[in-house]
């Protein structure tokens, strides 16, 4: 194998080498993945902190797999620092390897559990949950193998219970192998160039070659949890909605694990507590008379409204009789597409929204609740109701706050930077299938999340891409069929062989800026030409998905040059009256590039990152950010059921 060079981003691929060195892996458990919560019948301890964390700086990458690292205490290996998680580890340290670095990283936790957990008869699962891990991860616990998982924006876990219950003590030691590196057929693909001109590259120099504009962070992303359940619990629940003005049914479906002797009982309660409608057995409907609906934010005086559904279960096992409970939240709401309109309780829904990444100094992708709470804040400011989780799922808990607060969410897949025609091949299609599936397995059951994106910017004109994106949507459409699915494209419109299998058309524009840049002028004819084209060959409404413009803060110019604040707003205004004739027609939707400015890849078009957000990395209003509040605030008024007495107050913390 070829050693690596000792500069940042240099290596093996190192996923070649994966299948020789791992151990046989316990099952990685059932379907479900219901997200931990504590209930009367379940604990769950949070893991965030400090851990250990080792970069494998060997020539092969391989040294911890070769000296079996997992064995033993990882600071007993070698030089350890400490490493927050969760966050990315790329900006962490004042080492410049690591802010590159490709290949297997190493981190470990050691924890000590509660007794009662591993006491019983039977004795409690315990079950160790990551939130996400970028890219591809193998976990062991006190040295077993316990999991193995693709992809880093999904949840993964594994029932440990085996492994702890049969340690001396409690002592649990949990060891995470996470490679980040990227291929043609993961999602986000990527490859690997090796430099071969030995006059300008040392021996086996590679770096990772990336087809999406946004950095590559890596760690363990999302929170890490210990949970228990039961011996026989509550694995997963399925809940869809439909409604009157008087009357909703809410029908349900739950999966038990453990037993087979067991029954259930369901509680549907509102707000206030009380309890609207009762249910048993695994399979059913709840009647619910004149339902608080789920509205988005600023489409009803009370957005966000969520029962709760409370699910018991007791079960018979070894002679115990053993009871699980857990509480989903339910919105109750309906989404329907027409050839001109998206409809959210039967009403027209037009999204004014942004997309956004995971991204902010220091932590990278990292989960972090303040900086969480803070976009929220922003969101609702500038009056938006909607954004699309660009270009990958995000975290749980950011979803729980769009249920809770009525912002739409149009969910996306990692598809993003499928470019090479080796990338539809089978390999890539059958990951990308199984990807979807992780995807609605943890989000069907929200309100907020009214369209699934199956992919951003694919090479859809491609002729592989017919087969693969009617694959991938007749896949998504079969998984859950109450919601429309897309994907976002930048083909052009006789091109593309994916969008006739859309329920919406989302289409990237980036006139005056990639096309034409400079000639602010030629929006109004391009982007009408663009709306035209797209409805007139698929009758299908249209979100305008992405647009915008970098600008630097602080740097003006008048007249407007690119770069400025000036040409970033100019821009916009010249969007949005295009955008408001053909709203009134099929357009349905707008959403700017970006939220808040990211980080990217190095590069002669990007200084520090990538500067089209509407807000700084460090959330600070741009002038466009008062420009698109304005316009916000505006739409809000003028398509809201409620009296007009909206302001960018009224409705806002």
């Amino acid at each position: 194998m070829a050693a690596a060079a000792s500069g940042g981003g240099a290596g093996l691929c190192p996923l070649l080498f994966l299948p020789l060195l791992l151990l046989p892996a316990l099952a990685a458990g059932p379907a479900g993945m219901l997200q931990p919560r504590d209930t009367p019948s379940r604990e769950r301890r949070e893991l965030g902190g400090l851990w250990s964390f080792r970069a494998d700086l060997s020539p092969g990458r391989d040294a911890g797999f070769a000296q079996r690292w997992y064995r033993r205490p990882l600071r007993q290996t070698g030089p350890v620092i400490d490493m927050p998680v969760p966050a990315s580890f790329n900006d962490i340290t004042q080492d410049p390897s690591l802010e590159n670095y490709i290949g297997w990283v190493w981190y470990e936790k050691e924890v000590l559990l509660p007794p009662r957990w591993l006491q019983g008869q039977p004795a409690p699962r315990v079950v160790l949950r990551f939130g996400s891990a970028h890219y591809y991860s193998i976990v062991w616990v006190n040295g077993v193998q316990v999991v193995e998982h693709e992809g880093g924006h999904l949840p993964f876990e594994a029932d440990i219970s085996s492994v702890v219950q049969g340690s001396p003590g409690s002592l649990c030691r949990i060891t995470v192998a996470l490679n980040n590196t990227l291929s043609p057929h993961t999602l986000p693909p990527g490859s690997i160039q090796y430099m071969s001109d030995r006059a300008r590259y040392p021996k086996n120099y590679f770096v990772q070659d990336i087809r999406f504009d946004f950095f590559n962070y890596a760690g363990i992303h999302r929170p890490v949890v210990l949970y228990t359940t039961p011996a026989a619990y509550i694995d997963d629940i399925t809940v869809t909605t439909t409604s009157s003005d008087s009357v909703a049914m809410v029908q349900y479906q739950v999966s038990v694990v453990g037993s087979t002797d067991y029954s259930l009982s369901l509680s549907l309660r509102d707000q206030e507590g009380t309890v609207v409608a009762t249910g048993d057995g695994p399979v059913g409907e709840l009647k619910v008379l004149n339902p608080n609906l789920w509205w988005p934010y600023l489409m009803h005086e009370n957005p966000g409204y969520l029962y709760s559904l409370e699910v018991t279960m007791q079960a018979q096992v070894d002679g115990a009789l053993l009871e699980d409970v857990y509480t989903l939240p339910v919105g109750i709401r309906t989404v329907h597409v027409t050839s001109s309109q998206f409809l959210i309780n039967g009403k027209p829904f037009y999204f004014h929204g942004v997309n956004k990444h995971e991204d902010a100094d220091i932590r990278g992708k990292g989960f972090d609740w303040a900086l969480i709470v803070k976009d929220f804040n922003l969101l609702r400011w500038l009056g938006a109701n909607s954004f699309r989780t660009s270009h990958y799922p995000y975290a749980e808990e950011i979803m729980d706050l769009c249920d809770a607060y009525g912002i739409v969410v149009i969910d996306e897949s990692p598809g993003v930077g499928i470019k090479l025609p080796e990338s539809f091949g089978n390999k890539s299609l059958q990951h990308h299938l199984a990807v979807m599936e992780e995807l609605i397995r943890r989000d069907k059951n929200r309100p907020s999340v009214v369209m699934w994106s199956v992919a951003n910017e694919p090479a859809s004109e491609l002729p592989p891409a017919a087969h693969y994106f009617k694959t991938v949507i007749a896949h998504t459409k079969a998984l859950d069929p109450s919601r429309p699915v897309t994907f976002v494209t930048e083909a052009n419109y006789a091109l593309d062989r994916g969008a006739p299998y859309v329920d919406v058309i989302c289409v990237n524009s980036y006139f005056s800026w990639y096309h034409d840049p400079g000639h602010l002028e030629v929006i109004p004819l391009q982007l009408t030409a663009q709306f035209e084209n797209w409805y007139k060959t698929y009758q299908k409404p249209i979100i305008q998905s992405e647009y915008g413009a970098d600008s630097v803060p602080g740097l003006h110019s008048d007249p407007p040059l690119m770069f400025s604040e000036e040409y970033q707003k100019a821009m916009l205004r010249e969007y949005h009256s295009v955008f408001d004739k053909k709203r009134k027609e099929y357009v349905i939707g707008e959403l700017i590039w970006n939220f808040a400015d990211f980080m990217t890849n190095q590069g002669t078009t990007r200084v520090l990152g990538n500067k089209k957000g509407i807000f700084t990395r460090q959330r600070q209003p741009k002038a466009a950010a008062f420009v698109l509040r304005d316009r916000y605030w505006k739409i809000a008024n003028e398509s809201s059921c409620l009296p007009p007495v909206i302001t960018s107050h009224s409705l806002f913390l």
